[in-house]
């Protein structure tokens, strides 16, 4: 009998047939491209949480918090985030 691992998309699969748990997914999609954004564009650059916070004059627990989707940042610290990482901030209605 072989062994099947049971990986996060299994796990994902079977909780999105609960359908709370699909709107939280779904409605959380702009908190995660946010982040998955801003740590690809931060690692990119060789730059530690804390290293980009000094810059910002914040802390390095904010840029964590808006990293792991627990921050509501504003637009103008997401536009000085942007600056210091050499991006442009685009925000679009789609």
């Amino acid at each position: 009998m072989k062994n099947k691992l049971y990986t996060f998309e299994d796990d994902l699969n079977r909780r999105l047939k609960n359908p709370k748990f699909k709107k939280a997914w779904v409605e959380s999609e702009p908190e995660y491209q946010l982040a998955k954004q801003l740590m690809a564009k931060r690692l990119a650059r060789k730059i530690s949480q804390r290293e980009l916070a000094k810059k910002l004059n914040t802390s390095q627990a904010v840029v964590s918090r808006i990293e792991t989707m627990r921050a509501n940042p504003s637009l103008s610290l997401l536009k000085r985030i942007a600056e210091e990482l050499g991006s442009k901030l685009i925000v679009l209605f789609v």
